[in-house]
């Protein structure tokens, strides 16, 4: 990695986020950093994009902007509105909580490197496991690490990576994974209570959610103090329910009715 990149980093938890800080502190030596972040947090906001309002970008300071929208908001005006080329990465994160298995379709932060993604650029989310006040001196060793792999690799096709590194200390991390996603189990999903006035009124969180116990996932290297790298596609289809579809031998007659 000789010459100089041009890194875009971007998040969910907003533009005065410690882990974005932490991210653009880590990556400063190998690029030149530009900063596009929502102006407030956008959490769960998946790869909304804002349709019905205009959208206004403040310089807050020299290559850092604050956007008054989402992730992918923010990497859309990035590459069409204020870089003059592509950018040569994107990293999206540091997320404070995790962004594994099924809920990377509900991330901002894992939005954000799909939109890049879908660009044609070589994307990264990456999130540290904890909710709680922790150090994130690891995470953002990690994405410097990772990040030098994606420069390296260059354009060509465009990689998607979903990294999650665990809450443990720097020194205690134990290495590298290449991870499937794992999967959620959930349990007391929505929470129903009332009102002062008797009404009824619901909570979507519920209960803290399990995990499946299988070997080769996200949680399962986070579990055991690895960092985990799951490279993801945006190829939604399935391939199997294309063969069972056709072999059901669907047809369509204008003037047939169904019972």
């Amino acid at each position: 990695m000789d010459e100089k990149k041009t890194i875009l980093i971007t998040n969910d938890d907003g533009i005065a986020a410690e882990g974005l800080r932490a991210l653009s502190e880590s990556l400063a030596e190998m690029g030149d950093v530009i900063i596009v972040a929502p102006e407030q947090e956008q959490s769960a906001s998946s790869h909304a994009i804002t349709l019905d309002k205009p959208l206004r970008i403040k310089e807050i300071s020299p290559r850092r902007y604050g956007v008054s929208g989402t992730p992918t908001d923010c990497v859309l005006l990035a590459i069409h509105g204020i870089l003059e080329r592509k950018p040569d990465l994107i990293v999206s994160g540091i997320n404070h909580g995790p962004n594994m298995g099924e809920d990377v379709t509900y991330s901002g932060t894992v939005a954000a490197a799909i939109e890049g993604c879908i660009l044609g650029i070589n994307s990264m989310a990456i999130s540290l496991t904890s909710w709680e006040p922790v150090s994130f001196d690891g995470a953002a060793a990690a994405a410097g690490r990772l990040a030098r792999v994606l420069l390296d690799m260059g354009r060509g096709k465009a990689r998607l990576w979903n990294v999650n590194v665990p809450a443990i200390p720097r020194e205690a991390i134990r290495g590298i994974r290449v991870t499937k996603l794992g999967s959620r189990i959930y349990n007391d999903l929505i929470i129903k209570k009332k009102d002062p006035r008797g009404r009824d009124y619901f909570w979507i969180g519920g209960a803290e959610p399990g995990w499946s116990t299988e070997d080769d996932t996200d949680f399962a290297a986070v579990s055991a103090g690895y960092i985990s790298v799951t490279p993801l596609r945006l190829d939604f289809t399935d391939y199997e329910g294309i063969i069972e579809l056709e072999e059901h031998r669907l047809a369509w007659n204008p003037e047939q009715t169904t019972q």
